[in-house]
């Protein structure tokens, strides 16, 4: 069992890329315009549309998507998947321990070519607060 993410790209060979960084990954399947991505770690089918000129992507896509995730089991594997994404060329904001979405984490962020913004995390406990308030962060 695995989840599917399909998700509109205004440029294919960009956003295989970004992906294929990303996820230490290739695509099983590419066909003009089109690629399909069976990521065993984390468990995910993920399935790239490029869109005639950006269409639906240029205008919001992404509009009512907050971000996007990948849980780890442990804060090694945090820094681990950072410094493999980000040696690949992918910028991120580094692993730091943070307050986000009511819990305590150990996170890093990118963000897609497209501005989807994605999260490598641990939870390490629970908290009371949405974010820290001291600390600018990408949180939710």
């Amino acid at each position: 069992m695995r989840l599917q993410l399909a998700l509109n790209v205004s440029d294919i060979d960009e956003a295989i890329d970004f992906y294929s960084k990303m996820f230490d990954a290739s695509p099983y399947k590419t066909k003009p315009g089109y690629a399909n991505f069976a990521i065993e770690n984390p468990p995910l089918k993920l399935v790239l549309f490029e869109t005639a000129d950006g269409a639906d992507v240029a205008d919001g896509a992404f509009m009512h998507l907050n971000h996007l995730g990948v849980e780890t089991e442990t804060a090694d594997e945090v820094v681990a998947a950072e410094a493999r994404i980000s040696s690949a060329g992918i910028e991120t904001t580094g692993v730091e321990d943070a307050v986000c979405c009511f819990a305590d984490k150990t996170e890093t962020w990118m963000e897609s070519p497209e501005g989807a913004r994605w999260e490598w995390y641990v939870k390490t406990g629970d908290n009371d607060q949405l974010e820290h308030e001291a600390v600018a962060t990408s949180c939710c």
